[in-house]
């Protein structure tokens, strides 16, 4: 049977655009890039692409993230679709946005320096091309819900951490002072963070011990429901 195509109908570009967020102990920032095409060369812009023909939505996503990281198993969710008329002045463009949370730590100055990436600010964001500064900001919303009762969070952190530098994550998503005692409380009464016997020193003389987290605990208790703030 000959495939029947939609010759009739009008064609319609799909992209994938990615939000990478990361923190570096105190500021949650956003990957940026230089775009290197037109419309819009050299104007910052978020990591995107179009979906090509034989792949999903999600391995495009997947792509599109390997090629300016180098790094496979990264968290990430779908975010919104933005379909305005306008939104791209090269076409008729849809864009799914999805956004993804790294440890700054694994990247290699090579890769951001081939790519002309840069980590900034979410309070410093320069002028984005097309609807991209919207996509940053409604992603940063979500992550503010997901990380209250999903530990989503830990991807942006080393595999060790301290209690103290947990804090300076959940104030830096928030943008808010969150209380030091009720929070390191609240977050060893679930019972997921597994305390190591080594101290971070660095910053104290006294020092901090280090944690990691515990998936499987974590998985033992995700159907009762956990408020991590």
């Amino acid at each position: 049977m000959k495939p029947i195509k939609y010759s009739t109908e009008d064609r319609i570009h799909v992209a994938v655009d990615c939000i990478i967020f990361g923190f570096d102990g105190q500021e949650l920032k956003a990957l940026l890039i230089h775009r290197k095409m037109d419309p819009g060369l050299g104007v910052w812009s978020l990591m995107g692409g179009f979906v090509k023909i034989d792949e999903s939505l999600d391995e495009a996503a997947v792509r599109i993230l390997h090629s300016l990281t180098g790094l496979d198993n990264i968290y990430m969710e779908q975010l919104h679709s933005y379909g305005a008329v306008h939104r791209d002045i090269g076409g008729r463009v849809i864009s799914v946005a999805y956004f993804a949370l790294i440890n700054i730590e694994d990247y290699e100055e090579q890769v951001l320096d081939e790519h002309d990436a840069r980590w900034v600010p979410l309070n410093e964001l320069p002028d984005l091309i097309f609807d991209h500064k919207q996509m940053v900001q409604d992603a940063h919303q979500r992550l503010r819900q997901k990380v209250a009762n999903h530990p989503i969070g830990f991807a942006l952190l080393p595999e060790k951490f301290t209690l103290p530098q947990l804090l300076s994550l959940y104030e830096a998503i928030y943008d808010a002072p969150i209380d030091k005692r009720n929070f390191s409380r609240k977050m060893l009464s679930l019972g997921i963070l597994k305390k190591l016997a080594e101290k971070e020193k660095s910053s104290s003389r006294k020092g901090a011990f280090f944690y990691v987290f515990d998936q499987e605990k974590y998985e033992k208790l995700s159907n009762e429901g956990l408020s991590f703030i």
